[in-house]
């Protein structure tokens, strides 16, 4: 099982966890999030690109690997990540390039499984 693959799973299990667990605030808070990255007056893919540079300033590995695989379903391009990411690192700073690495070595590993 790929890095990606065992992060997914992970993540799939423990939000069903969060979710049996959890009252209506978590619930509540958890549909907020889904229904914020739907289509509206801004594309799924530019509000997926927005999570990924919100949470690369915010250095959340976890969110930045999430949103580069929903960029990726939303057919970002290598171009446009390097644009996000580079804004991203603007914003950030130097205290981010780990998290930039991370990011580069998920992406393309994301790449890799493509076929």
């Amino acid at each position: 099982m790929s890095d990606i693959e065992d992060f997914e799973k992970e993540r799939d299990e423990s939000n069903k966890k969060v979710l049996d667990f959890s009252g209506k605030i978590v619930k509540r808070y958890f549909n907020l999030d889904f229904n914020t990255y739907q289509d509206g007056a801004l594309s799924k893919k530019t509000k997926e690109l927005l999570g990924l540079v919100s949470s690369f300033v915010l250095r959340c590995d976890d969110c930045i690997s999430y949103h580069l695989i929903e960029c990726k379903k939303q057919g970002v391009t290598d171009e446009e990540l390097d644009e996000a990411l580079s804004v991203g690192l603007v914003v950030g700073g130097t205290i981010a390039i780990p998290h930039l690495r991370r990011a580069i070595k998920t992406w393309l590993e994301l790449k890799d499984n493509e076929g």
